[in-house]
């Protein structure tokens, strides 16, 4: 029986290092995003592991196409704002509650703007040797293109639309996303300030963060992402833990 609750709750925070030299990092979960059929658009991130310090961030894109990110977490510049906040028409403090009610039922919670989200993963058939094969792959063959495209090609499979794993962010850092396992969202309610979103959908287009596409269809995903660092002073954020040795290529 498929139980995120135990896999997610409670995950060790720690600061570290990427493992691939000259870039920075995120590991952990989230709900890569959420489509409603009112047009508003969420997502949910869940990092405590990274280079600069654990966050939540809830994004949200209203059916004008306005997005913004709220961030519980030390700093904004150091969270999902850094890559995606120029894309934004609001990026501000929040304090985000994320609690597993059930093996994979989910709710999030904001303070202000008051958000009430739930929602229920699922795994299919198929999805479930995948992601079976999605824990073992080696991280280096995320370095391998026409892998990479692959997976691009299994996630079209599943209906996300057309995503890319790589590309440069709002931000300019060039970046790769890699879920090693992934689960359908079908099931969800939100309301926001008081109005109800509606139902999940699936849309015909991808939903766009500053060129960046978000699944075309409500997904959670865990694994991890990587950018290439700007300049060394980006790379100067946990200076008191070791880096790790390269990885063999």
């Amino acid at each position: 029986m498929l139980d995120l609750a135990s896999r997610l709750t409670d995950l060790p925070e720690r600061c570290g290092h990427a493992p691939w030299p000259g870039h920075e990092y995120v590991k952990g979960w989230g709900v890569f995003g959420l489509p409603f059929d009112s047009g508003h658009v969420l997502a949910l991130r869940v990092f405590p592991e990274n280079d600069f310090g654990p966050y939540k961030t809830v994004w949200h894109r209203d059916p004008d196409g306005r997005w913004s990110i709220f961030v519980d977490g030390d700093r904004l510049e150091t969270a999902c704002p850094r890559y995606y906040g120029s894309a934004c028409a609001y990026t501000g403090f929040a304090t985000i509650g994320v609690e597993w009610s059930g093996p994979v039922a989910l709710r999030i919670t904001i303070d202000e703007p008051a958000l009430d989200w739930t929602l229920t993963a699922y795994e299919t058939p198929a999805l479930r040797m995948l992601n079976a094969a999605g824990r073992h792959m080696p991280l280096a063959s995320w370095r391998s293109s026409s892998l990479v495209r692959g997976r691009e090609m299994i996630a079209a499979a599943m209906g996300l639309g057309r995503l890319r794993m790589t590309g440069v962010m709002p931000s300019g850092h060039t970046g790769i996303l890699m879920p090693q396992q992934m689960f359908l969202v079908t099931q969800s309610t939100a309301i926001l300030g008081g109005h109800d979103l509606g139902e999940p959908t699936r849309l015909k287009a991808n939903p766009l963060i500053g060129g960046v596409a978000l699944p075309a269809r409500g997904v959670l995903a865990i694994g991890q992402a990587m950018w290439q660092t700007l300049g060394s002073v980006e790379s100067a954020s946990c200076p008191d833990t070791p880096a790790p040795d390269p990885p063999p290529r």
